[in-house]
């Protein structure tokens, strides 16, 4: 039996209607801004159990998707053991992010804020970043063919990276390196969903 005082883990979620009334869409979308004002805007956006979130397609759990690129090259990795979704081991990704929790939330800093220091948090998790770089979000990550996918909503950051400098922290990132994104391209089939959609935004 649970121990009564053990807590759960929360995330930030928005109910999926949101996007029938915005706009749903299937894959890529690269009209962000309209979404996002929406989706962090007042009332729309709220924590619940990860362990109910990730089993109700009713919910869509806000996850930053972020892309390390050199000139023509983006980081590309493999998600190891230690990865914290079983769903997407072994598959390669050229997105780094995670679940904003409510250590990420206080009283007087916007959403919108908070949930782009989250984001900056989560690279600062699993890589560590030696270079300066500039950040552009570039889309959304929409998709409902898969269980991972019915219960994520991607949030597509690009940060572009003055130099190829990046080491991972984490053993879930497994034969991190630079690729170009050709050969990303030619490797397709071995990525995860999400990173397949992102190659759209990237070409």
């Amino acid at each position: 039996m649970p121990n009564s005082g053990e807590r759960k883990e929360l995330v930030l979620v928005f109910e999926s209607r949101l996007l029938d009334e915005l706009g749903r869409f299937q894959g890529v979308c690269r009209e962000a801004e309209s979404y996002l004002d929406a989706i962090l805007g007042d009332g729309h956006s709220r924590f619940i159990a990860r362990d109910l979130a990730e089993q109700d397609p009713d919910y869509k759990q806000l996850i930053p998707y972020v892309i390390l690129r050199h000139q023509n090259c983006i980081f590309h990795y493999v998600r190891g053991r230690e990865s914290g979704e079983a769903r997407l081991r072994a598959r390669g990704s050229i997105g780094i992010g995670g679940h904003i929790e409510p250590r990420d939330l206080n009283l007087f800093t916007p959403l919108r804020q908070l949930y782009l220091e989250a984001a900056a948090r989560e690279v600062a998790e699993e890589v560590r970043v030696e270079t300066d770089h500039r950040e552009e979000i570039i889309g959304l990550l929409n998709d409902d063919s898969n269980a991972v996918g019915r219960v994520h909503f991607g949030v597509v950051h690009l940060w572009y990276l003055d130099r190829p400098a990046v080491r991972r922290r984490e053993r879930q990132i497994t034969r991190g390196e630079f690729l170009p994104i050709e050969e990303l391209s030619r490797r397709r089939d071995s990525l995860e969903t999400w990173s397949q959609r992102c190659l759209e935004l990237l070409i």
